[in-house]
């Protein structure tokens, strides 16, 4: 595979990843079917055709511009927390690590990233809410910033950070612990783990990413009620979980499940291709480092 098509191959997993992701917020935050009215959205597809119909095709890219200007820097971060967490554990460079070991190594990753991934999925929740509600408090991201700061402050701003905590610490650590496990046992024997193939990657990557979403979809359904709730309308986190599992049952917890696995493994899979290239590109630059 050329640098020309793996960078394709990334661009459209970033297009069909930011579509998704509307169709999945949505999805998690429409409110029940009552007797007397009937559900907003019936599934992922009649998401997507009413969003088209309604707002056209830029409606499938309402409240991204904040999670895109964070996605470069949050997953540096996230990088960055998983190999320091591997070098706080690591005695021995010549010991592999355990399995425990990866995981609280991606533990870490994850409460790195939620510095910037909470705020920007707070913006981007009420953003993509207010756009399918057909309402306009905010213009934009920058001005959902500025006047959720005004009304409460960074506490307003970074409302949900414990669900994103909870969403990512553990459900990174599966990340990184399924993404190294599968990437030794789809080595050949007798070859190195750096000489991995190309499909290979992206085979790893892709069921990290599902196994990821598979333990963090709850908490982020939790998450975006939360986020975009009115002020009051809970009284705090297991608030937001009583009232969804009295109002639509533990199937709740699952909104948005076609959305998010129709994204899990393509995007996911372009990162780590991206992560193995770059990681082989600084080392043929600097081998020294």
């Amino acid at each position: 595979m050329t640098c020309c098509q793996i960078n394709d191959y990334a661009e459209l997993c970033v297009c069909v990843c930011v579509c998704v992701c509307v169709l999945q917020v949505r999805l998690q935050t429409q409110p029940k079917a009552s007797c007397t009215q009937y559900v907003l959205y019936t599934g992922t597809y009649d998401c997507f055709r009413k969003t088209i119909s309604k707002e056209g095709v830029l409606g499938l890219y309402k409240g991204m511009g904040a999670p895109l200007a964070g996605v470069a820097p949050m997953m540096a971060i996230s990088f960055f927390g998983f190999g320091l967490g591997k070098q706080l554990q690591q005695r021995d460079a010549g010991t592999p690590l355990t399995h425990t070991q990866l995981f609280l190594s991606g533990c870490l990753a994850g409460v790195f990233t939620t510095v910037i991934v909470a705020p920007g999925e707070r913006i981007k929740c009420l953003l993509q809410v207010q756009a399918s509600s057909g309402q306009s408090k905010y213009a934009g991201p920058l001005d959902c910033a500025i006047q959720l700061y005004r009304e409460q402050g960074l506490r307003s701003v970074y409302r949900g950070t414990v669900l994103t905590l909870i969403r990512d610490v553990p459900s990174t650590g599966l990340y990184f612990l399924t993404y190294e496990y599968l990437k030794h046992f789809l080595t050949p024997e007798g070859q190195s783990v750096s000489q991995l193939s190309t499909p290979n990657i992206l085979l790893a990557g892709g069921v990290a990413g599902i196994l990821n979403w598979m333990i963090a979809l709850p908490p982020d359904v939790l998450k975006s009620n939360f986020q975009t709730a009115s002020d009051g309308k809970y009284a705090g986190l297991v608030d937001v979980l009583r009232t969804l599992l009295r109002e639509e049952g533990p199937a709740g917890l699952y909104k948005g499940f076609n959305a998010v696995f129709l994204r899990a493994f393509p995007a996911n899979a372009a990162c780590f291709l991206g992560f193995e290239v770059a990681v082989k590109g600084l080392n043929w630059i600097a081998p020294g480092w």
